[in-house]
C-alpha cells in the first residue's frame, strides 16, 4: 500500500517565542494538522464525520523536541500507522527540516462516535491495516522518573 502523503508547512513569525525559535505549542499545532490530513486521506476527513458523526479523538501524546526551528523553515510531517484494533489507532509523526529531525509524535486515539467509542468500519480498518509500520526507535518510550 501507498505510505501517507507528507504533510508541509512553513514555520510563521507569531510561532516564534521568546528564545527566537518555534514555540513548543505550534510543534503540537503541526501535528494537529497533520493528524487532519491522515484522517482525510484514510476515509476519515469532514465528508465522513458529517455523515456518521464519528471521528478520532486523541487520548494520548508523546512529543519529543529534538532541535530548534526556525521562523521560515519548511517543515515536512511524515505520519506512520503504527498499530489498528477494534476501536484504537496508535500512529506516529516525525517533523523534518530538509532530511533533520526536529520533533517526534506518537499518538493514540479513539474512533468515537456520539454514542462514545466504536469500532472503525471495516473498510477503514482495512485501509489503515494496510499502512501499519514497524515503529520508529523511538516510539513507545515514557519519560522516565527523575532519580
Amino acid at each position: 500500500m501507498t505510505p501517507l502523503p507528507l504533510f508541509e508547512q512553513t514555520v510563521r513569525a507569531e510561532w516564534i517565542d521568546y528564545n527566537g525559535h518555534m514555540s513548543e505549542a505550534f510543534y503540537v499545532l503541526v501535528f494537529g494538522h497533520a493528524t487532519d490530513a491522515m484522517m482525510d486521506a484514510v476515509g476519515l476527513g469532514p465528508k465522513y464525520r458529517e455523515s456518521t458523526g464519528c471521528s478520532l479523538y486523541t487520548v494520548e501524546a508523546h512529543v519529543r523536541y529534538v532541535s530548534e526551528v526556525a521562523e521560515g523553515a519548511p517543515l515536512t510531517v511524515r505520519t506512520r500507522i503504527l498499530g489498528v484494533a477494534g476501536k484504537k489507532l496508535r500512529f506516529a509523526h516525525e517533523m523534518y527540516v530538509e532530511d533533520r529531525t526536529v520533533a517526534t509524535s506518537e499518538l493514540f486515539a479513539l474512533h468515537v462516535g456520539a454514542e462514545g467509542s466504536a469500532a472503525f468500519p471495516e473498510p477503514v480498518r482495512e485501509q489503515l491495516a494496510g499502512l501499519v509500520e514497524e515503529p520508529p526507535a523511538w516510539a513507545g518510550r515514557a519519560i522516565a522518573p527523575l532519580g
